[in-house]
């Protein structure tokens, strides 16, 4: 159940196991994505080359508005930020874009993720088809699944 945050749904290229990370900045930040890859490897005894990841909708690279602290602790993480991850605002001094699909990529080919797919949604201005907790102020989830069917 995710808002805002990023649901990543990952399985191996067999579809023997799959996982699910809820990956919002602070998970990002905890390398959930990294011990998500980890778990789904030591269960499977794949490797990572093997794992696909999607990347569900989440708040847009041009609505995710962030503070100094939000790019300290990524740097404070030791973590290698892609260059165009966090965007000063204009006029707003210490304030940012940050690009949490951008931030996820980056974190799953560290790990050898491969094959990513998705992370073209933004769940702020597609008010018809997602819920936002920046966008309306209220609380409210929407579910991303993944099963094994045999």
């Amino acid at each position: 159940m995710t808002a805002d945050c990023l649901p990543v749904l990952f399985t191996n290229s067999c579809g023997t196991v799959v996982g699910v990370a809820h990956a919002g900045w602070r998970g990002l930040c905890a390398r959930i994505l990294e011990n998500t890859v980890a778990e789904l490897l030591n269960i499977s005894g794949d490797v990572a080359s093997n794992v696909m990841a999607w990347l569900g909708p989440t708040i847009g690279p041009d609505k995710f508005d962030v503070g100094q602290d939000v790019v300290s602790a990524f740097e404070d993480a030791g973590m290698s930020l892609p260059e165009n991850a966090f965007q000063s605002i204009p006029n707003k001094k210490g304030k940012y874009l940050a690009d949490i699909y951008l931030l996820a990529e980056a974190r799953l080919e560290a790990c050898g993720v491969k094959a990513i797919f998705d992370g073209e949604f933004c769940t702020v201005k597609d008010a018809a088809r997602f819920f936002s907790y920046r966008r309306d102020g209220e609380t409210g989830r929407f579910a991303s699944a993944i099963w094994i069917s045999k």
